[in-house]
């Protein structure tokens, strides 16, 4: 049996109203969570930008010379 992903609690396979969650409660946690960005999709392309950015400061001497 499925677990809801707000609270754990075991959630009833015929009971679809809700799905994945046990209630209208659980969904609303969860769309909160979102919404206040507490949950993240990651962003590899974001993340290498912010990498290329990022100079050690051993190589700025070297290619300053």
């Amino acid at each position: 049996m499925p677990k809801c992903p707000t609270c754990d609690k075991q959630v009833a396979l015929n009971d679809e109203s809700y799905m994945p969650f046990c209630s209208e409660r659980c969904k609303m946690i969860d769309l909160g969570k979102w919404l206040e960005e507490s949950y993240t999709i990651p962003d590899d392309m974001a993340q290498q930008i912010e990498e290329d950015n990022v100079v050690d400061p051993v190589q700025r001497e070297v290619e300053e010379e």
